[in-house]
């Protein structure tokens, strides 16, 4: 017998080694999708662009910022948030499509680890939001949004937007495979707009009526928006209460939260989908 003893086919470490590289094959293929559909791309990485513009030159006049300033220092971080936000809506699309056009089946009947099926879609989403930020940061910087936060406060800032972003692309994925059709999945629309339009991405919660201002507090991306204020050195909206003034603990503990509930929620529903 050779002195290396080979170890079953079932042993834990191939399975993690096979799941790794059926992720991968799941990654590339998304990524290859942008390569051959530049006109998909253009429009996913120029939205963040053309809301920049929007509401900073078009809005951003009228606005009035905590304290003195330009406007567009405090509106920076809160595109920053939205556009991480908005991009669950891009998840679910793509889920929904695959699971109509008979994709997802097909993964189903090869001999590939379920779970690297929506690790895959995850990973994804990840570098696509990176390329999101990196634009949306260099179009800020041209339109003289600076960071002040030095070096490991601006890390900690994007860390902090990537965070939400993962844990909204379980949202994304729980709600493409539920939905039963892409025209469904646009319907989305009306649940992450008020979503993000009430929050602090645009003005202080204190702006607001009370009752307003407070579910604009408490709305999880509204502590992304303030933490990543306070790590960026930009003006921060805060009125005094709770919820605010722990902002960064918040902007950790939601996404922690949300994540907990959702990626099981969406692991569980694609499991379901071959029964």
């Amino acid at each position: 017998m050779s002195a290396v003893e080979l170890k079953p086919a079932g042993a834990p470490e191939r399975r993690i080694y096979w799941t790794v590289v059926d992720c991968w094959n799941v990654v590339r293929r998304g990524l290859t999708h942008y390569q051959r559909q530049p006109v998909y791309i253009a429009w996913q990485l120029g939205f963040p662009i053309l809301s920049v513009l929007l509401y900073g030159y078009v809005f951003g006049g009228a606005m009035k910022q905590p304290g003195d300033g330009d406007y567009r220092d405090f509106l920076m971080p809160g595109m920053f948030v939205m556009t991480m936000a908005f991009g669950f809506m891009n998840t679910a699309t793509t889920v929904v499509n695959d699971a109509t056009k008979g994709v997802i089946d097909r993964f189903r009947s090869m001999p590939m680890a379920p779970s690297a099926v929506v690790a895959g879609r995850g990973v994804n989403d990840l570098i696509v939001a990176c390329a999101e930020l990196s634009i949306l940061a260099a179009t800020a910087f041209a339109m003289g949004w600076r960071s002040d936060g030095g070096v490991l406060g601006t890390l900690a800032g994007f860390g902090l937007l990537l965070l939400l972003r993962f844990c909204l692309i379980w949202v994304g994925v729980w709600l493409g495979l539920l939905v039963p059709s892409p025209e469904a999945a646009g319907g989305l629309y009306a649940v992450v707009f008020p979503f993000t339009m009430i929050s602090s991405i645009f003005v202080p919660p204190s702006s607001m009526p009370d009752w307003l201002g407070t579910v604009a507090a408490w709305n999880p991306i509204s502590s992304t928006a303030a933490a990543t204020r306070e790590l960026f050195g930009n003006p921060v909206a805060g009125d005094g209460s709770w919820i605010q003034e722990h902002a960064l603990l918040m902007a950790v503990v939601w996404p922690l939260v949300m994540t907990a509930v959702f990626l099981p929620l969406a692991v569980r529903r694609f499991q379901r989908l071959s029964r």
